[in-house]
């Protein structure tokens, strides 16, 4: 599977952005799909994931303000992102993996390539 995404940006504090994957290769149908950031100077961790069979979970900051729909015909999982705060900051990775989701980047067996989210406070 190879992973492409975009969309991210400078936006102000407040506003809403929204993060795109297209996915191409295998059948995307069977991954399950994450979203993940690194901070500059701190680690990737875990944002967002959404299952196969469409079951999400989100992380303890996103939850309430981010979502994660994929939409399988066309092969795209995206990350739409409301009252974007300046800790956002960071870059944004997707992943797939086989199986469910898990909140480690380590099991996740295909990358993006990230892409830079700045929120100006």
């Amino acid at each position: 599977v190879q992973l492409q995404a975009s969309g991210g940006g400078l936006v102000q504090a407040g506003s809403s952005l929204t993060l795109s994957c297209q996915a191409s290769g295998r059948t995307f149908v069977n991954y399950a799909m994450g979203w993940f950031r690194q901070a500059s100077g701190k680690e990737r961790v875990f944002v967002a994931g959404i299952s196969w069979g469409l079951s999400s979970y989100y992380s303890d900051s996103a939850r309430g303000r981010f979502t994660i729909p994929r939409d399988n015909a066309k092969n795209t999982v995206y990350l739409q992102m409301n009252s974007l705060k300046a800790e956002d900051t960071a870059v944004y990775y997707c992943a797939a993996k086989s199986g469910g989701i898990v909140v480690s980047p380590g099991p996740y067996e295909y990358w993006g390539q990230g892409t830079l989210v700045t929120v100006s406070s």
